[in-house]
């Protein structure tokens, strides 16, 4: 099952293997894609459908220093050198569009608040380019400041268009600002944008209404994580928001849903797979710790469509045909996931060189 062809929104995919979206911290000085991410991605052309780390639809809203962007020009430009390299492999790449909300470095903003839903910061510190500091207090964006990022999500995709992607990933999941307004730990407001699950879903819910309008909603898809602790999130009924959630996309009809079905920490524990299946009509992507066979397996018993990997596929750039050889997988080496360079890059051996 897993080497089915399957069809994604506008996209017809040979097999089910996705590359899952992985911060790599490889752009160059203003936020900028190079040849090296061009190497990387072309390496794992393969894979049925490639979604690139989150990318910036704002300036000044950096969470890592070297992650890329999409806001301006001669980020586009920088980025076909990308599409082309993937293209010219016959693969296809969607882009994950992104906001961090208040998981923004201090700083970043050069001056301008970090913001979120609400006024409460994420526990512990974080990684800026002056070393350690606690996480921002962030600003609660008030109702007439919302429409400008909902904006910069729309324009962030006709940008990722323009540099010759195949669509995009809005990014939903992992503590980031969609993220910050779905779930009721971080979300503490008593305005439309707040409360009942209905006016917390209001921001996703606008931003895929104008990111669908901007480059058609068969080239969009959403990323999930009902259940992921990361960033000091918690959700009261994660089943609840899940189910939610899942009914009320299948109006926006779009390329896939991807859901994360797990906690990174093991905090929270729930069976939301399940209940997107049921609730959800269109393309159901599953991530998190699936094997090969636990993949095939889940998508001939119908429970989900297609698996991405992560590191399984940063350390094995032919995963594909890895997984129809049955042969061993390379390790990831994890002291490389984050550091500049080749090293741990593009430098793991496919099957022929292993």
């Amino acid at each position: 099952m897993l080497f089915n062809p399957l069809q994604v929104g506008a996209l017809s995919i040979p097999n089910r293997i996705l590359l899952a979206p992985l911060t790599r911290t490889r752009a160059d000085a203003g936020h900028m894609p190079n040849a090296l991410m061009a190497e990387y991605y072309s390496q794992r052309a393969t894979g049925g459908l490639l979604i690139t780390e989150c990318t910036m639809v704002s300036p000044g809203t950096s969470a890592f220093i070297n992650e890329p962007g999409i806001y301006n020009e001669a980020q586009v430009a920088a980025w076909k050198q990308v599409t082309e390299a993937v293209h010219a492999k016959g693969g296809r790449i969607f882009m994950q569009i992104w906001h961090p909300g208040r998981a923004a470095y201090p700083g970043a903003a050069n001056g301008a608040p970090i913001v979120s839903s609400s006024a409460t910061a994420i526990e512990g510190d974080i990684r800026t380019p002056n070393g350690m500091v606690p996480h921002a207090v962030p600003h609660a964006l008030t109702a007439e400041e919302i429409p400008a990022i909902v904006a910069a999500f729309a324009q962030g995709a006709r940008n990722a268009i323009a540099a010759g992607f195949d669509g995009v990933e809005v990014h939903g999941a992992n503590g980031y600002l969609i993220d910050q307004f779905l779930r009721d730990t971080p979300n503490q407001r008593t305005d439309a944008y707040g409360g009942s699950l209905e006016n917390r879903a209001r921001f996703l819910f606008e931003v895929l209404t104008a990111v669908t309008a901007a480059i058609g909603s068969d080239r969009v898809g959403l990323r999930l994580s009902p259940l992921n602790s990361y960033n000091s999130m918690k959700d009261s009924d994660p089943l609840a928001l899940i189910g939610f959630l899942t009914d009320k996309l299948n109006a926006f009809k779009l390329a896939y849903l991807h859901v994360m079905r797990a906690d990174f920490f093991g905090v929270q524990k729930a069976d939301v797979m399940s209940v997107a299946r049921e609730k959800y009509k269109g393309v159901l992507v599953g991530n998190m710790g699936y094997s090969a066979d636990e993949a095939e397996a889940a998508i001939a018993a119908g429970k989900l469509d297609a698996v991405a990997f992560g590191t399984a596929f940063l350390a094995n750039p032919d995963l594909p045909a890895r997984i129809k050889a049955k042969a061993d997988l390379n390790a990831p080496d994890s002291n490389t996931f984050y550091t500049p360079g080749a090293k741990g890059y593009t430098d793991y051996p496919a099957l022929k060189a292993a």
